[in-house]
């Protein structure tokens, strides 16, 4: 049937969830509905039958159609031929149309039923028939455009379409009921940014991310936090289909995203994407878990040719952070009207340093230590040793009824970096440890022969500004006598220090296969699998496990720790005639999933108590810390992996009460095998108060489940303390020490979410959107500040069986801990127009976001031996939240284009924010000034197949305020800087197509 072959056709210009919604539709869908409308990549192009599959020319059709508005008219023609056609409602609308009588080919019955109209048909040389405003047909012949060019004027429309937000038809940005982003791949690749989260903070205002200098595994993945919200209150789709989190649960999250386990945008290859879909609103009702914040969709491309190969190369303006990035694309036919569409990306890039002497590593310097680094602590971004990635995206033909897709995503990436110095004089359990009977700190110093045997070591007081001085420090460090030999300090390995070298290899797959299929009944049904898997492999390097003294080695496997999700989804569509002028859309569904978390035990030297640690059977200690320095590695006895499956039953009801009142409804049930049922349901309308005015809004309830990880990972990491470094174990609520500490076992995290908002659309070239939000989530899940371990404490758990309590300065455990409000306004603005020869588009972004902590948990605690309730959040912490964010964000980005040249000029402006520096509630606290910064990219399109691009993020160099305490650990700026602490970054491109 042509209709079914008209939307295999459309499958080359649609990714594939539209392609699947598409063909859902094809079968039964009202061509003149308002929601047809919406399938424009961009303006100028109202309709399009590709002549691949359009009926040949000769095709000849009987029509009756009498004079009435274009809309119907269109709709009874396509009705008659047994088509689908594409066209703007709202255009067609105020058109009238002449009668048509008799039996005509496709084209001359458009010509003939239009004729004398606003609205004309063409054809181009491809044979494909365009529907048009008159007038468009009348102003000045563009240049022909080669396909990089048609891609940039694509991202001027506003006619770009979403499947994000909506089981049935996609919309676009000005007809959804709710706030919605539409990013094509030309505005991702318009900037300096290479990994696909730093390009989508620069252009998303409400989602911002930071650069995690030093934080643990989040430097890995970094956390991103869209509208206030933690990095795991966000969900992303990969085609529609929900992608899996990471495995790394950010322990040091920077209070915002503390105990989250969200997911990595920055494995999706951005060369891969067609377009990005950003949902700026709850819709847990539709997806579950997670879809707190809202939704990003990551739409693959889906060409059936050509391709094209990019080079990128830059740097920092401080001469380092050099980057190489290589990007390949190609399409390929699949089957006669099949498609499989591949990607693969290379980057590289040098480590960058914002960082000054530490004032007690150049204390030790002027003292006459020879052997300080310069700086002795790194602060900027990491290494990427290798960062590879690959895509795929293919779709078939089955039969006359149903197609076959399948895409998937491949990922890895070496990333190293550093950790704290350790000071040679301070650094307890390594170098130094506290004195019974002094102020001055006590060198430690294995004595080999043991204990109260063989020749004893001396004791060495800190006393001085350089111990390699001390003279009984420089008779153990003389190898050559008997005393030297049999008595051993690190500062013979280390007489400077060490800071520790951290990173590790995150592997990312993600995998989906499925089938849609047009039943006779009228309904659309797709069933789908998936499967996602993450992975960190930990490495440690430059550092010791103390307690096997000379022993020791210096590099080190502390383990991994991986994620995997399976899902299964079995969805049904179909637009049913209720009597109304629009047909009643209904989506069904089911989905199933099984989460499973794997902790591996690292290598045996990276968690193995040796002989200088504390001796049980002696009772007897040399005073050196377990395992390796900075991050012990996991042991066998919290090595496992723990699962935990869910089923869903979804709904989604879309209807037009009456021509201009939109009106959505879903629910969802969910059942989670660890804790229970959910129930969830949400409401948005869209209501046209005239051609250009339209409100919108929504009220949805949402829920976050505890991840599985949460519930039972153990880490012990290094990092502030108000007392300086020590070693914080991060524990699940179940385990002894959390319960003694006052743990209880975990809950959903629970939200309500109020959108409210205007949609003010002049015309094709000016469309103005204005969003209030509101959530208010409850119960929501984060590891505790640390609290010390008492002596009876460790007395407890010691006889429970946990000994090595007695190695923890400090725990943390995830708890539903407090209730937050986050309230917002989102401001957005596209306007094209043109002056002289070229053509202008103008996109501006505004957001403001406010969190308050509205309720925090009460613990028991000993307070001047009296055991009260008191809040676990330090007022530190609670800042963190309300405050670590900027308050206002906005970003004002001018393209500009003539002939062969593109230029893209992005203004950005950042609002002070709050930070608790180094997270230590030590009273380290910057409250850091607002800042803007411009952003440049010149592309010249030499030939055809051939472009250059010369660009600048932050063209002039802004930083943030300097750090206040910048001395205390090196820090130049404050790490958490909204904007980067890098400066400017300056960057030459290349791109090949064919």
């Amino acid at each position: 049937m042509f209709f079914l072959n008209t939307c295999r056709e459309v499958n080359a210009l649609f990714s594939l969830p539209i392609i699947q919604t598409a063909c859902q539709v094809c079968g039964f869908y009202r061509s003149g509905s308002r929601r047809a409308g919406i399938w424009l990549i961009w303006f100028p192009i109202l309709f399009t039958l590709g002549s691949a599959s359009a009926a040949p020319a000769t095709s000849t059709f009987r029509f009756d159609i009498p004079a009435q508005d274009a809309n119907a008219a269109l709709t009874e023609l396509a009705k008659q031929a047994n088509i689908t056609l594409l066209f703007p409602f709202e255009l067609a609308k105020q058109v009238k149309t002449n009668s048509l009588q008799g039996t005509f080919t496709l084209n001359d019955a458009l010509r003939s039923l239009l004729e004398g109209t606003a609205l004309a048909v063409t054809t181009d040389d491809n044979g494909s028939i365009s529907i048009r405003s008159r007038d468009s047909l009348t102003v000045r012949t563009p240049a022909p455009q080669t396909e990089q060019q048609s891609d940039t004027n694509a991202n001027h429309g506003l006619e770009r379409i979403a499947v994000v937000g909506t089981r049935n038809s996609p919309r676009s940005v000005a007809e959804s009921p709710v706030p919605l982003d539409i990013l094509s791949a030309e505005t991702l690749g318009a900037q300096g940014d290479t990994d696909t989260l730093s390009m989508l903070s620069a252009l998303v205002p409400s989602l911002n991310v930071n650069d995690q200098p030093i934080n643990d595994a989040t430097s890995l993945v970094r956390p991103a936090n869209l509208r206030g919200m933690a990095s795991d209150h966000t969900l992303l789709l990969l085609n529609g289909k929900r992608r899996h989190r990471s495995a790394v649960i950010t322990f040091l999250g920077g209070g915002l995203s503390d105990g989250a386990q969200g997911p990595d945008i920055s494995v999706i290859p951005a060369y891969a994407l067609k377009q990005v879909e950003v949902l700026r609103d709850g819709a847990a009702a539709q997806y579950g878990s997670d879809a707190i914040a809202g939704v990003i969709n990551f739409v693959l491309k889906d060409a059936r040719e050509g391709g094209s190969v990019s080079v990128q190369s830059g740097q920092y303006g401080e001469g380092d952070g050099e980057l190489l990035q290589i990007q390949g694309n190609v399409g390929l036919p699949l089957g006669e009207k099949g498609f499989a569409n591949l990607t693969a990306e290379y980057r590289q890039q040098n480590a960058t340093s914002r960082s000054v002497q530490r004032d007690d590593a150049q204390a030790l310097t002027d003292a006459g230590n020879p052997y300080i680094a310069n700086p002795a602590q790194v602060w900027g971004t990491l290494d990427v040793d290798s960062d590879i990635k690959f895509a795929a995206n293919l779709g078939w033909e089955i039969s006359a009824t149903t197609e076959g897709f399948a895409f998937a995503n491949v990922a890895r990436r070496e990333i190293h970096g550093g950790f704290y110095y350790r000071h040679p004089h301070l650094r307890q359990g390594v170098f130094s440890r506290e004195s019974a009977v002094s102020e001055d700190p006590v060198l430690l110093v294995a004595d080999l022969d043991g204990l109260d045997q063989g020749i004893a070591c001396p004791q060495i007081f800190i006393s001085g500004d350089n111990v390699l001085e001390n003279p009984d420090y420089q008779r153990i460090a003389d190898n050559s006598t008997a005393l030297g030999q049999n008595c051993f300090a690190y500062n013979e390995w280390y007489p400077g220090g060490f800071t520790p070298r951290f990173g590790g290899t995150v592997t990312d797959v993600a995998a989906f296969v499925g089938v849609t299929s047009e039943l006779r009944s009228g309904w659309s049904v797709e069933l789908s699998a998936g499967v996602g898997y993450s992975d960190i492999e930990y490495a440690l390097s430059e550092t010791v496990n103390p307690s096997l003294g000379p022993s020791s080695p210096t590099r080190f496997s502390p383990g991994s720790v991986s994620q995997v999700e399976r899902t299964v989804n079995l969805d049904f569509v179909r637009l049913l005639d209720i009597g109304m002028e629009e047909m009643l859309s209904v989506a069904i569904g089911a989905e199933w999933r099984r989460e499973t978390y794997f902790q591996k035990a690292g290598d045996e030297a990276s968690y193995l108590a040796g002989r200088f640690a504390y001796n049980s059977e002696s009772e007897l200690s040399q005073g050196f810390s377990v395992g390796s320095n900075g991050f012990p590695g996991y042991q066998p006895q919290s090595a496992g992996h723990w699962s935990r499956r869910n089923w869903a039953l979804y709904s989604d009801v879309e209807l037009y009460p009456t021509p201009d009142w939109q009106l959505g409804v879903a629910t969802r049930v969910e059942r989670f095998s660890d804790f229970g049922t959910t129930f969830d349901g949400k409401i948005s309308t869209r209501y046209m108060l005239n051609e250009a005015f339209a409100l919108r809004g929504s009220l949805s309830t949402g829920f976050k489940a505890p991840t599985v990880g949460q519930s039972n990972v153990i880490n012990v990491t290094t990092a502030y303390g108000a007392n300086g470094l020590e070693d914080q174990a991060t524990l699940p609520p179940t385990d002894l020490i959390s319960q003694q500490l006052g743990a209880t076992p975990l809950t959903p995290e629970e939200s309500v979410n109020l959108s409210l908002g205007v949609v003010y659309q002049l015309d094709e070239k000016f469309l103005l959107t204005f969003d209030y939000f509101n959530i208010r989530l409850s119960d929501r899940i984060s590891t505790t500040s640390a609290i010390p371990l008492t002596d009876e404490d460790i007395q407890v758990l010691d006889a429970q069986g946990r000994p090595e309590a007695a190695t923890y300065n400090a725990a943390k455990y995830f708890t539903n801990d407090f209730d937050t409000r986050t309230q917002g306004v989102d401001l957005v603005l596209h306007y094209d127009f043109g002056v002289g020869a070229w053509q202008h588009n103008l996109v501006g972004a505004f957001n403001w976001t406010d969190t308050q902590v509205e309720r925090v948990t009460l613990y028991p605690a000993v307070v001047e031996s009296e055991r009260v309730l008191t809040p676990n959040l330090t007022t530190a912490r609670i800042r963190m939240l309300e405050d670590n964010l900027p308050a206002y964000r906005g970003s004002l980005t001018w393209t500009q284009k003539q002939g062969a040249l593109s230029l893209v000029w992005r203004l950005n402006h950042y609002a002070g924010f709050y930070e608790d520096h180094l997270d230590a509630s030590a009273g380290f606290d910057i409250e850091s000034g607002s800042i803007t910064t411009l952003d440049a990219d010149v592309r010249w399109q030499v030939t055809d197949m051939w472009s250059l691009t010369l660009g600048a993020n932050n063209l002039f160099d802004r930083r943030p305020d300097e750090n206040p305490y910048q001395g205390v650990v090196g820090a130049r700026y404050p790490s958490t800087s909204p904007s980067g602490i890098n400066g400017a970054f300056y960057y030459l491109g290349t791109r090949l197509a064919f």
